[in-house]
């Protein structure tokens, strides 16, 4: 029986995701491989169906040989790939059934502007302040990564500033321009978020990148560099502006939130929630919702009445708020999406039914 050549078939496959236009590639045994087009999974029937050993093949092929040693012994792991050219995936390995499976993501390796990815100007605002916490959240695959990443190059184009990114794993890659630009990766050039977020305040840093917000320790810390000059930068998967608020502070014990609360109404710049709908011309488009903090927010904040936020959302046009549901209408009048998808993402049905 002929030996298979997986890298040789992973060359393959990406050529197919490239081909495609796809998003994702997924990996499982019982399975053939699947790409995800327009926010939907297509089986790459001509492909056969993965074995246990050719599971083990592609993991083998995608991971280092300490890599895949970690991954044995604890049964999980986010990792990035780069193909050729510089074509780059952040992936994640994991066991289902006993099983090895994997989910690659793909990263373009020219990162895009806020104009091209269809997202408000107001955001420019954010990356030009001099600190402050700015969140983008939203569900996983949303394109909260690629949004902060515009922002982020837009600093480095503009700025002479020293950015500090810290990500599980490293995604899109920063050439330095107008800044400097250092990327750690979590268990290879760190130990984990808290300790690299912690270390940064020691590194004479102005603008921060952290991947994600897992847990108080980070959270805590990344409040406190907002507070004492820097521009935080982070995500979290959070459904809107009002659940990311009581997210972070539920995150801490009861004698702690109000504190944290005081600092978050003190140090927040804005939230930015979004999902990309699949567009009627193919594709996907963003809809999103934008939360601006000024004195009322602050206030709501403060006083623990977060569930107050989304009426000020709906409210403040005027100072550059944006309210999902009005997102939303205005794709379906621009004849982007259908009304049904609009209504499929959107949180409040009933206050979509009244600006359609």
């Amino acid at each position: 029986m002929a030996t298979v050549d997986y890298k040789r078939e992973l060359a393959d496959l990406i050529d197919i995701v490239l081909q495609e236009g796809a998003s994702d590639i997924h990996f499982s045994v019982g399975a053939h491989p699947m790409i995800r087009v327009s926010g939907s999974l297509i089986p790459l029937v001509k492909k056969p169906i993965l074995t246990d050993t050719d599971m083990q093949g592609f993991v083998q092929a995608l991971l280092s040989k300490l890599q895949f040693e970690t991954f044995e012994m604890e049964r999980e792991m986010d990792f990035s790939y780069q193909h050729t050219d510089g074509v780059r995936f952040r992936g994640n390995a994991f066991f289902q059934k006993g099983g090895m499976a994997v989910a690659l993501r793909y990263i373009e390796n020219r990162i895009r502007t806020l104009a091209e990815l269809g997202l408000p100007p107001i955001l420019e605002s954010f990356s030009m302040r001099p600190q402050g916490f700015f969140l983008c959240v939203g569900p996983v695959g949303q394109g909260k990564s690629t949004t902060l990443a515009a922002m982020i190059e837009m600093i480095n184009e503009q700025r002479a500033d020293h950015i500090v990114t810290i990500e599980d794993p490293i995604e899109y890659i920063y050439e330095p321009k107008q800044s400097l630009i250092d990327q750690r990766e979590v268990r290879i050039d760190t130990k984990d978020f808290s300790v690299a977020l912690t270390a940064a305040l020691r590194q004479d840093v102005d603008v921060i990148l952290v991947g994600e917000m897992r847990d108080a320790a980070t959270i805590a810390t990344a409040v406190t560099a907002a507070e004492t000059g820097h521009l935080v930068f982070s995500t979290l998967h959070t459904n809107n502006a009002a659940q990311t608020i009581d997210r972070i502070i539920d995150s801490f014990g009861g004698e702690k939130q109000d504190q944290i609360r005081i600092q978050l109404a003190g140090s927040l710049a804005g939230i930015f929630s979004q999902r990309l709908i699949p567009r009627i011309d193919g594709g996907l488009v963003p809809a999103y919702e934008l939360l601006v903090n000024n004195g009322a927010v602050s206030n709501l904040i403060r006083e623990g009445r977060t569930h107050e936020i989304q009426t000020i959302i709906e409210t403040g046009l005027d100072q550059g708020m944006v309210d999902m549901n009005r997102s939303l209408a205005d794709l379906v009048k621009k004849g982007e999406v259908t009304v049904e998808n609009a209504f499929a993402y959107s949180i409040n049905p009933k206050g979509l039914e009244r600006l359609m």
